[in-house]
């Protein structure tokens, strides 16, 4: 399977995303990158908030963690369950606000 042309990224205004190790990185190979920053403060159009409050409603908040160790299985097992659950991932997109980034 080929790989498209170009991807595009979708990140919010994180310092990390901007940061100049980030940007050198991309910097040779920035043809096949577009980068899209989301507004600031605009967590309701972030596709990725409606995971994690996904994994804290379903996973991490019905659960009595009382160890670091029990919170990070917690978590990769939730990762795990998702990304084997394309049915589970459809509405992040589907969403009125998150759906431009189908």
């Amino acid at each position: 399977m080929a790989l498209p042309v170009c991807f595009f990224l979708i990140v919010d205004g994180h310092p990390a995303h901007k940061a100049k190790s980030v940007m050198k990185f991309i910097e040779p190979i920035k043809n096949r990158f577009r980068l899209f920053f989301l507004p600031p403060h605009s967590p309701e159009l972030n596709p990725d908030e409606l995971f994690w409050n996904d994994l804290k409603d379903n996973a991490i908040g019905r659960k009595a963690i009382t160890a670091p160790k029990q919170l990070h299985g917690a978590v990769i097992s939730h990762m795990r369950f998702i990304q084997k659950s394309p049915d589970r991932v459809q509405p992040y997109f589907k969403n009125e606000t998150t759906k431009y980034a189908a």
